[in-house]
C-alpha cells in the first residue's frame, strides 16, 4: 500500500458534495489501532473521516487484534484491546464510540471469565464477540488472510460458546469468506437464541483462483444469502466489499471510484441482501479503515444514500441507524 500522505492525496482526487447531510447515521463497524498498529488509524483519523460531512451520531468498534495484553494469561490478551478502545472513547469529546465488539476464544471452558473481564474493561460499551470463522484457502493471494481452523463453526465447544453469548444478551459477529456461508448457516441454526451478525456480506472473494468468476460466485452467494435470511436470529451488515480481496480493483485504479461508479459495481449485493433480510435486519457499515484503501468515507455514505433514495423513510432510518442501535443496544438519540 502507498504511504499515508500519498493515499490521502489519491482519495482527495475524487471529492463529492455530501448528499443529505442531515440524515442520522450509526456506523456499526470500524477499527482502531494504537501507533505502530496494523494500519495507521487512531482516534484522530477516525474523527477526520466521520467529520467529513455526514451526520455520524455513534459508532461501534469491532475487534482487529489491536493492543492485546503482552503478558499474563493468553486467554485474556484480547481484553487489552477493549481497555485500549474504552480509554480512547473516554477521552473523546463528544463520545462517539458507543459499542465494542471484542475477541474471545468461544471454545474455552473459561469463557465467562473472559466475558466478565471485557465487561469490566469496556466502560459500559461491551456488546458482543467476534471470533471470526474466516479460513483462507489461498492465504498468499489475500491482503488480509483469515487463519481460523478448519471446522471451527461445527466445533461443539465453539457452538456452546456462541449459545452462551445469547444467554448473556451478547451478539456474535462473524467475518468469513463466501465459501463458508453454509458453515455460518449451520452455526446460526445451532444457536437460535443468539443474535448473529453477518459481516461484509460473507466476503465474496475476487482474487486468486476466484478472480474472473464474479458472476458465478454471485449466483451461489445469492442463494446462501436467501437461506441465511431464513434464520430469524441473523442480521446483515452491508459494506466491506471495497477490500482489496473482494477483487473490484478500486484500490489499484488511477482514481478512487465515485459513489455512482461504486454502485454500478456493487448495487446487486446490497439490493439482494435488503430484499432477503428486510431493512429491519440490515445495517450499513463502513469497515474503515480497511475499505478506505478503495474509497473515502464521504463517498461510501453517499453511495448508500443514492442506493436507498427510493425507499420509505422508516426503511432508510433502519438501514442507516435503527438496526445498528437496536442490535448493539446503543444509548443514542436517533432524532434531532
Amino acid at each position: 500500500m502507498v504511504n499515508v500522505e500519498d493515499h490521502q492525496v489519491w482519495l482527495g482526487s475524487v471529492v463529492e458534495d455530501v448528499i443529505e447531510p442531515e440524515l442520522l447515521i450509526v456506523d456499526p463497524h470500524h477499527h482502531l489501532w494504537p501507533p505502530g498498529g496494523a494500519l495507521p488509524y487512531g482516534l484522530d483519523e477516525l474523527h477526520a473521516d466521520i467529520s467529513d460531512g455526514h451526520h455520524i451520531v455513534a459508532t461501534v468498534f469491532i475487534e482487529c487484534g489491536a493492543a492485546y495484553r503482552a503478558d499474563g494469561d493468553e486467554l485474556f490478551a484480547p481484553v487489552g484491546e477493549t481497555e485500549f478502545v474504552a480509554a480512547e472513547a473516554d477521552r473523546d469529546e463528544p463520545t462517539l464510540i458507543r459499542g465494542i465488539v471484542a475477541r474471545a476464544d468461544l471454545r474455552s471452558e473459561r469463557l465467562d471469565e473472559v466475558l466478565d473481564a471485557h465487561e469490566a474493561a469496556g466502560g459500559g460499551r461491551f456488546r458482543g464477540i467476534r471470533h471470526a470463522l474466516s479460513r483462507a484457502i489461498e492465504p498468499e493471494a489475500l491482503t488480509i488472510p483469515g487463519n481460523a481452523p478448519e471446522g471451527l463453526a461445527a466445533d461443539p465447544n465453539f457452538q456452546r460458546g456462541v449459545r452462551r453469548l445469547g444467554e448473556r444478551g451478547l451478539t456474535y459477529d462473524s467475518w468469513h469468506y463466501h465459501y463458508q456461508n453454509q458453515e455460518f448457516l449451520e452455526l446460526a441454526r445451532a444457536a437460535p437464541e443468539t443474535t448473529m451478525v453477518l459481516d461484509h456480506f460473507g466476503t465474496p472473494l475476487g482474487v486468486g483462483s476466484f478472480a474472473g468468476r464474479r458472476d458465478e460466485i454471485f449466483e451461489s452467494w445469492r442463494t446462501d444469502i436467501a437461506e441465511l435470511a431464513g434464520c430469524p436470529n441473523v442480521v446483515a451488515k452491508l459494506g466491506g466489499l471495497a477490500m482489496p480481496d473482494n477483487g473490484f480493483g478500486f484500490d489499484q485504479a488511477e482514481r478512487p471510484p465515485s459513489s455512482a461508479v461504486f454502485l454500478a459495481e456493487q448495487r446487486r449485493y446490497y439490493e439482494h441482501t435488503i430484499e432477503c433480510f428486510g431493512a429491519e435486519r440490515c445495517m450499513f457499515e463502513s469497515n474503515f479503515p480497511v475499505d478506505r484503501m478503495s474509497l473515502s468515507y464521504r463517498t461510501f455514505w453517499n453511495a448508500c444514500k443514492l442506493l436507498t433514495a427510493d425507499l420509505a423513510t422508516d426503511e432508510r432510518a433502519a438501514l442507516f441507524s435503527g438496526t445498528a442501535a437496536r442490535i448493539y443496544r446503543l444509548d443514542v438519540a436517533l432524532t434531532d
